[in-house]
């Protein structure tokens, strides 16, 4: 499948240029995380977009309805962001030095575990796990810890947003955040699900490994102003609808994970059986090349881009 997408522009097709001509090396790729919170409808009243229920499978009734729908939870990116202004995304980032040395509880899978699973060394996949629940803390307000007992936080009030303030600035670590509420990170909370790789030519380049999670009892999504306009829980085949419509923009990895969950609501499935899934993570990693002068995205047959 070959794309061109509205934000390759002449610098993009110089720098490819250049890159295949020997006079520059491409950017090492950054680890970073990305988490699609799952929901099944009705259980808050945040905005949805998308498109209307799909058919009832056989075998289930309309009182099935309920589990077998599924939404995720993603933020429009303002329209002042240099990358993909505009474009609905998942929650996630860049791993940080802090990541790394985080001194946390931690309940669920052993790093080691997760490294098998995303490619990854045990170090690396500990801060990967950590950055997915910074990050899912600090742009949507999802904090996916809990206390040693088993019951999930309530990151609710103004304590709580003066903490998630100081995650986002960097005047509080992730450690020092469970340390003061006697918090421990919920591992058992991420599913990993797929990885993709920025193509050479980009100037930004990560490693982004995906994680699923559903939306823990009692918690709500709230966007974070600097980076994201509006915060959606939108059905996966309505985003994909919307997208082909030019309705919604998607980056591919977006897109393609969407229509992952779609296809599972379309066998009857619903949040659970995303949860269950164990998949075989190999990266895919999308190729930038010149045609008369201009950047095309050429990904890969298999990763089922859907648009």
């Amino acid at each position: 499948m070959r794309i061109q997408l509205e934000w390759f522009g002449e610098k993009t097709a110089a720098r490819l240029a250049d890159i295949e001509q020997g006079r520059a090396t491409p950017v090492v790729p950054r680890d970073a995380a990305t988490v699609m919170v799952l929901r099944s409808p009705g259980g808050t009243t945040a905005p949805r977009h998308g498109g209307h229920l799909p058919p009832i499978p056989p075998g289930r009734t309309p009182r099935d309805r309920a589990d077998q729908d599924v939404e995720v939870l993603m933020l429009r990116r303002t329209a002042a962001m240099k990358f993909a202004p505009g474009a609905y995304v998942f929650p996630g980032g860049s791993v940080d030095p802090a990541d790394y040395g985080a001194e946390i509880g931690w309940q669920g899978p052993t790093p080691a575990e997760f490294g098998a699973r995303l490619g990854a060394s045990a170090e690396v996949a500990r801060a990967l796990v950590c950055a997915a629940v910074r990050e899912t803390f600090e742009e949507s307000g999802v904090l996916l810890a809990g206390t040693p007992d088993g019951s999930t936080a309530t990151p609710s009030g103004p304590s709580w947003d003066a903490d998630r303030a100081g995650l986002t600035a960097g005047t509080l670590t992730l450690g020092e955040l469970f340390s003061r509420r006697g918090l421990v990170l919920r591992a058992d909370l991420l599913v990993p699900w797929t990885r993709w790789i920025t193509p050479e030519g980009e100037s930004r380049r990560f490693d982004a490994r995906f994680f699923a999670a559903a939306l823990p009892d009692g918690q709500q999504a709230t966007g974070h102003e600097a980076e994201s306009d509006h915060v959606a829980w939108v059905r996966p085949a309505g985003a994909i609808a919307a997208a082909k419509s030019g309705e919604m923009s998607l980056l591919p990895p977006t897109a393609t994970t969407l229509n992952d969950f779609a296809s599972t609501v379309a066998a009857g499935g619903g949040v659970a059986d995303i949860l269950g899934t164990t998949r075989t993570i190999a990266p895919v990693q999308p190729r930038l090349v010149l045609q008369d002068g201009e950047a095309w995205l050429v990904i890969p047959d298999e990763a089922g881009y859907p648009l």
